[in-house]
């Protein structure tokens, strides 16, 4: 009996709980009020004031009932300045289980002789009276704590978007004690301007939405999911908000499904590749999962910027193993330790192995035996591989055949290899390397599919441009450039590049992969080109920098103005995905092209002769046509 005194004296009557106190106390007043006040209505202000202290004496032992009935409902378990539907909800429970047991107890045990017979209207009126006070009070509290404190010291916010998103962020910021307090909201839709939503105005999206937000002093936007598309393609908003100097948040995840819980503590400052215009691409998932669900895959630099995001995605599919290779021990430790973090269920090898040694690999292939393999190991920036063109040959070609020809050995059913635009009339040494090795892997399933090679393996190229923040390309350096004052470094005014998000990229990959039949170099549609000057004007206009400068110095090594996805003697054909094309590409016999890539190895072993190595490439791809290179000599 000690023990539950102290747990209810404890939860009622501790300092950690006083103000919860303070409000049951509130309460309590305002029930015994509401008695009187009934009573009162009732028989009469003389009668009651006749039997006062009776009434009194019955309306206090009644609270007991009460409070009964504010534990059951948790009612202090919210704090009063958030209240809630819900928390006003529970209170009209509590109250309706205090005159349910009031009225059952009179059943059972006749305390009407000892205390005041009140009857059952008395009794529902108290409960209306007394629920009506204790959610005004409720209410009053949370609208002065609104006015007077929150809106005080809380950053003022619009929210782009009057649908389930804007709304789930605006209630997010209410019921919660946030930094922010929502201000207005903007639609795109002309239904929903100059009406109010959730106590705030709806405007419309136009060239004055700055100005009405200086209006408010809101100089935070937050963005709904579902907006996110509309104002990646809205360039002139951007611009407007960004030289305003008005922060934008955004979603920290690429997609939201509208159904999960959204709270405006999961949105993030707005990075440049969340603006950069491109439509949300979408991939049969389901088909991809029944190709994938239960085999054993493997992926070669795993721990590389496109590797790395294979991984999470394949993994989201339930293979049976996944053989994960890379030959930098530090990132792939690091694709070790998230596969325990986040898929722990799913059995994965990190295997520090280098694709050019053909012994290890063999014994990873005898061992495993797997059913696909994503071949995303390769060296990949344009200068370094300039300047080491038999490091591109070593790796980039020797390396694919390796791997390619142990896929047949080892009856591996579809291996899919990333390749890059760059291998489009190449102007650099690793744009060829990547063509070479496009034509390597389409001529020999060739030459399987003619009988000429024993094997069932299908091979499939995917072929596209710069992926947005992977290792080493232009943003995460525009970015660090930034920090340090600058100045921006742009190769050419005029440079452009086709971007895509590394997530986007992978999903486009793995359908590719799981969709060709075999000898398929697939394109990707990368939307619109964008002028990296453009890029690092807009990077800087987000920062809030004004004194950060953009220096031209000049296109490197093997760089061209533009890339492009197709030859000009290639055409496309469309496939059964909306953003993939089929290249259809000069084709040669598997034996000429092995004859000639034998050769070419065969010259990098003689002593790494950057002439003779970059010679040899340039006559097994004719269109490779150096630029701004020490190789034009060659052409």
């Amino acid at each position: 009996m000690r023990s539950i005194v102290n747990k209810i004296t404890g939860w009622y009557f501790t300092k950690n709980a006083f103000p919860y106190w303070v409000i049951m106390a509130l309460d309590c007043a305002i029930v015994i009020s509401a008695g009187l006040l009934s009573h009162a209505l009732t028989v009469g202000v003389v009668h009651t004031l006749q039997v006062f202290w009776h009434l009194l004496f019955t309306l206090l032992c009644y609270m007991v009932f009460y409070l009964i009935g504010f534990r059951v409902t948790h009612c202090y378990s919210g704090v009063m300045r958030y209240s809630s539907f819900v928390d006003l909800t529970r209170v009209a429970y509590s109250n309706l289980i205090a005159i349910v047991l009031i009225f059952g107890t009179r059943k059972i045990i006749n305390i009407d002789a000892i205390l005041m017979p009140l009857g059952w209207k008395e009794l529902v009126s108290t409960f209306i009276i007394a629920t009506t006070f204790m959610w005004t009070t409720r209410i009053l509290a949370k609208y002065l704590y609104d006015v007077y404190f929150v809106s005080a010291s809380a950053q003022r916010v619009f929210i782009y978007g009057a649908a389930e998103g804007g709304i789930a962020l605006a209630k997010s910021i209410r019921s919660t004690e946030s930094q922010y307090v929502v201000a207005g909201f903007i639609s795109d839709n002309p239904k929903d301007w100059s009406h109010l939503l959730m106590g705030v105005k709806v405007y419309p999206n136009n060239e004055n939405i700055v100005e009405k937000m200086r209006q408010k002093q809101a100089h935070v936007l937050m963005v709904s999911p579902n907006k996110m598309e509309d104002l990646r393609n809205n360039q002139d908003m951007i611009d407007r908000l960004a030289n305003a100097g008005i922060k934008m948040l955004v979603y920290s995840n690429h997609e939201w499904d509208g159904k999960a819980d959204l709270r405006h503590t999961q949105l993030k400052e707005v990075d440049i590749e969340d603006l950069l215009p491109r439509n949300q691409i979408e991939v049969d998932l389901e088909a991809i999962r029944s190709v994938l669900e239960n085999k054993c895959i493997l992926i070669t630099g795993a721990a590389g910027s496109i590797g790395s995001e294979i991984t999470r995605q394949v993994a989201s599919f339930k293979p049976s193993q996944l053989i994960l290779i890379d030959q930098a021990e530090t990132p792939l430790h690091n694709i070790r330790l998230m596969m325990k973090r986040e898929f722990p269920d799913i059995p994965a090898e990190t295997i520090t192995a280098s694709i050019c040694h053909p012994i290890h690999m063999d014994t990873i292939f005898k061992q495993y035996k797997p059913e696909y393999v994503f071949h995303a190991a390769a060296y990949k920036h344009v200068p370094m591989m300039e300047d080491n063109p038999g490091e591109a040959v070593a790796n980039n070609i020797d390396g694919t055949r390796i791997v390619a020809d142990l896929s047949v050995k080892y009856g591996t059913k579809k291996f899919v290899m990333v390749s890059t635009d760059k291998a489009v009339n190449p102007t650099n040494v690793m744009g060829c390397s990547k063509r070479l090795c496009e034509m390597y892997c389409q001529s020999l399933d060739k030459a399987i599919k003619e009988g000429t090679i024993k094997g069932e393996t299908r091979f499939v190229t995917t072929r596209f441009g710069n992926v947005l923040g992977s290792n080493g390309s232009v943003i995460p350096l525009f970015k660090e450039q930034i920090r340090t004052g600058g100045p921006l470094t742009v190769t050419h005014p005029d440079i452009i590049r086709y971007f895509m998000l590394i997530p986007e990229a992978c999903k486009l990959v793995l359908q590719a992969g799981t969709m060709g039949h075999g000898s398929e170099i697939f394109v990707f549609d990368m939307g619109k080109p964008v002028k990296i000057a453009d890029l690092a004007k807009r990077m800087i206009t987000l920062s809030g920098a004004t004194d950060v400068e953009i220096k031209y110095t000049g296109l490197r090594d093997g760089e061209k103005l533009y890339e492009e996805l197709l030859n000009k003697e290639e055409n496309t054909v469309p496939s059964s995905h909306p953003k993939i094309k089929v290249a259809m590409v000069r084709e040669l016999g598997y034996e000429i092209v092995k004859a000639e890539l034998d050769e070419l190895a065969e010259i990098t072993k003689r002593g790494y002769d950057d002439m003779s190595i970059v010679k040899k490439m340039k006559e097994i791809v004719p269109e490779f046509k150096s630029k701004h290179s020490k190789y034009e000599e060659l052409d």
